[in-house]
């Protein structure tokens, strides 16, 4: 039986700076919306802290 429950969404953090990509928040300044899944980031995607790519980056618990 389906569930109505939505996935939860993760967190990932820059290991150069620390900046938390929230899935939830998304990173609109940089032209990812709100609700962009990790996944669907695009590889060319940079770090808006420190430049770093997103192979730096690593999920995390909150």
């Amino acid at each position: 039986m389906p569930t109505n429950e939505t996935p939860a969404f993760r967190s990932y953090m820059c290991l150069i700076c620390g900046y938390v990509y929230d899935e939830k928040e998304g990173s609109p300044e940089e032209g990812i919306p709100a609700g962009t899944l990790w996944d669907d980031v695009p590889m060319n995607w940079v770090c808006p802290e420190c430049g770093a790519r997103k192979e730096d980056f690593e999920m995390i618990e909150i």
